[in-house]
């Protein structure tokens, strides 16, 4: 049989010495490879074993993520097939700056080459070069459904000699401090980084134990932590606390391992940290901008109803009782429209002082909106207290307000709901607080009042509501509108959003802000959702059979529905209309995230092996923390509209965005901005760098027929450079 890959090299060898000088390096590279390859090639015959056995083949689908794990590449890499399947492509790459860890499939089509060569990183730590090979795997359609990736290692190039001085070049200029103790766990080594960071020098630091380097802060989980690696546990990966030369304490981390002997002995373990500082200084002033009224400094609606809750659980357990007052300031407006802004953040600014200095400690204070505060009363011993409170509350606004030599006087309007009695939850405490506010606010004199049961006239609507909704399932009256999803950089519709309308057969249509807290509160939500994700699946499907352009459609999950047999429902659902799962997208919210991830990421683990993919829908409203996108398999996250409807003009709804973005760029996220209403706007979003757009700027929400007719004309979004 011939040797195609001596066939191949002398071929190239023929057209390198004719090749321009442009060609000519490219013609040489590929000749490299192809010699490496003619080596393996006798190596694996005259063993005696099929090269195709044990080449490594990996599969993926188009977002990265593992599907088929072949013996080779089990080899390869030392993780066994159930390690590696159902894995992100990138847990394989190596960390460093130069390293190819884009998006696989752009990577390959731009390229402009069969073979790359990368850096992987395999199972035990070691890092090795190998020539990569990607194709396409195609469907019936000729769609692109995933990849295929082969993979040959190449030698070390490097001798024993120079590669240990290379390692000790490459430790001495890191710019992660290292140092390393020997068996009894004294110091023996560090390199300058260790010096720059700690401000402690060699000298200073070698003969000594690490200790002194101590905070004083969880140092007995360190020293047991630092004990089950050397026991064999593997090197351990956390942060701790460290102590400066200075005194002064720092976060940072760390990896701690052990170096063994031949014979298995400890002879030395190591540690290798970074300065994280400025980490989490950003991290905590994103929380501030995310978590406070940048005005009043106080806690805003997001930061509030977090607090509230954890001080609903610890009343529930020792069975204590609260109130929740709802706290709007009268004449506000006339001040701002009198006096102007400027004068109307001030007043806001000297309320929440005098409201904070009128409660406890432990009492919770919160604006929540342009003239409105919102108090948490965490421990009472009766319903009168809170009255008592609300008075303090009124006091304090009795003395003039000195703003701009203009002494100013204004009075609140109080509504107070009690705990449990009117009821046990966030939002329905709100709800009762609020209908007492609107019925004290138009006596339009300051006051407070209790929530009474019959001022809720809403209850009874909302029990109407939810009959007629069930029966809105049934007779059809429901239907799903899609708002366009449009790349910002050509312009084009790359996806769709699917939203639930109630076109209710006396009233109209009903908007979803009014049904959809309904349905969750009744628990109609799983029969809903039911019906929104057959009927997205249908209408994919439908869109399909008439050869319509396809794009993803991304329908809403509510936490409720996000239970173990959400994968099995969503299964049948394709199966039943069959379709694949790459046209639906799962849109999820950080309450969500909330739940603890030892219950959600096994689910969400499930569903993108089965090929969906999940985004962050809302981002920046809830929780936000850098551990959701490290903890949990989300490839897109979707800037909440209220931080978009203020740029570029907001300097805080305009960091908020910027950090967004840059955060989720730096893991690879796709970021889509909602809520975008001008071109401003766009122009914004798209500098920061954000994948796409979503908004009444290219379109409403409307019906498929509709939606149906921009794909076919083609439509397109102007963007102007």
């Amino acid at each position: 049989m011939p040797d195609l890959h001596l066939d191949r090299c002398l071929d190239l060898c023929v057209r390198s010495q004719t090749a321009s000088d442009t060609d000519r390096p490219r013609l040489l590279d590929e000749l490299k490879n192809e010699l490496v390859r003619l080596k393996s090639s006798h190596a694996e015959r005259s063993l005696g074993v099929s090269s195709l056995q044990y080449e490594p083949v990996i599969t993926m689908d188009m977002a990265g993520y593992i599907t088929e794990w072949n013996r080779g590449a089990e080899i390869l890499f030392g993780y066994a097939q159930n390690e590696a399947i159902g894995q992100h492509i990138l847990f394989l790459y190596a960390d460093e700056p130069n390293d190819l860890n884009g998006d696989v499939n752009e990577l390959f089509l731009d390229h402009g080459s069969s073979i790359i060569e990368v850096r992987r990183r395999k199972k035990s730590g070691e890092i090795f070069r190998a020539n990569l090979s990607l194709s396409h795997v195609i469907d019936d359609d000729n769609i692109s459904i995933g990849m295929i990736a082969r993979l040959t290692e190449v030698p070390d190039r490097l001798s024993a000699e120079e590669k240990r001085k290379l390692h000790a070049l490459i430790i001495e200029n890191s710019d992660e401090g290292i140092l390393i103790t020997d068996a009894e766990e004294r110091i023996v080594s560090v390199n300058m980084a260790f010096t720059r960071i700690t401000g402690y020098t060699a000298s200073e630091s070698i003969g000594r134990t690490p200790e002194f380097l101590g905070a004083g802060r969880h140092e007995a989980d360190l020293h047991a932590r630092i004990g089950e690696a050397m026991q064999g546990s593997g090197a351990w990966h956390g942060e701790i606390f460290s102590k400066r030369k200075n005194g002064e304490q720092f976060p940072q981390s760390v990896t701690i391992g052990v170096v063994r002997s031949v014979d298995n002995m400890i002879t030395h373990t190591y540690s290798i940290f970074s300065d994280i500082s400025i980490l989490r200084a950003a991290e905590q002033r994103m929380q501030r901008i995310a978590n406070y009224d940048s005005l009043t400094g106080l806690p805003n609606r997001t930061l509030f109803h977090q607090l509230i809750e954890q001080a609903l659980l610890e009343a529930r357990r020792k069975n204590d009782h609260g109130a929740l007052m709802i706290v709007n300031l009268n004449r506000f407006t006339s001040v701002n429209d009198t006096l102007g802004h400027a004068a109307g953040d001030e007043l806001l600014r000297q309320t929440g002082q005098r409201f904070r200095q009128a409660l406890r400690d432990e009492d919770i204070l919160a604006r929540i909106g342009s003239d409105e505060f919102v108090v948490g009363l965490v421990d009472i011993q009766k319903k009168e207290h809170a009255g008592l409170v609300a008075n303090k509350l009124l006091l304090a606004l009795e003395l003039p307000f000195l703003i701009d030599s203009q002494a100013l006087h204004i009075g609140a309007s109080i509504g107070i709901a009690i705990y449990p009695e009117d009821a046990n939850d966030t939002a329905t405490l709100l709800q009762c607080a609020d209908v007492a506010r609107k019925r004290v606010k138009g006596n339009k004199a300051p006051g407070y009042l209790f929530y009474s049961p019959e001022m809720n006239e809403r209850a009874w609507e909302q029990w109407t509501l939810e009959s007629e909704l069930r029966q809105a399932l049934v007779n059809c009256e429901l239907q799903l509108h899609y708002q366009p999803k449009v790349s910002l950089r050509n312009g084009r519709i790359v996806g769709a959003e699917a939203l639930v309308r109630w076109n209710h057969r006396q009233h109209g249509f009903i908007p979803p802000g009014k049904f959809i807290p309904v349905a969750e509160e009744t628990g109609l939500i799983y029969e809903l959702g039911a019906w929104i994700l057959d009927e997205a699946c249908r209408q994919i499907r439908a869109w399909k059979d008439a050869n319509i352009e396809q794009v993803p459609v991304a329908i809403n999950l509510s936490a409720k529905q996000f239970d173990p047999m959400l994968p099995q429902r969503l299964q049948e659902s394709i199966a039943r209309h069959q379709i694949s799962s790459r046209w639906l997208k799962l849109e999820i919210t950080e309450s969500l995230l909330m739940r603890g991830p030892e219950i959600i990421v096994p689910i969400m683990n499930e569903l993108v092996a089965m090929g969906f993919t999940l985004s962050l829908d809302d981002f920046g409203t809830g929780y936000s923390s850098l551990a959701y996108l490290k903890r949990f398999p989300i490839s897109t996250l979707k800037i909440d509209r209220s931080f978009v409807v203020g740029v570029p003009g907001d300097e805080n709804d305009c960091a908020i965005a910027q950090a967004i973005v840059t955060m989720g760029k730096q893991l690879r996220q796709e970021i889509v901005a909602e809520g975008v209403e001008t071109e401003a706007q766009m122009h914004f979003m798209r500098h920061l760098g954000c994948d796409q757009l979503q908004g009444y700027l290219f379109s409403p929400p409307v019906t498929a027929t509709e939606f149906e007719r921009m794909i076919r004309e083609k439509r397109c979004l102007t963007i102007n450079s």
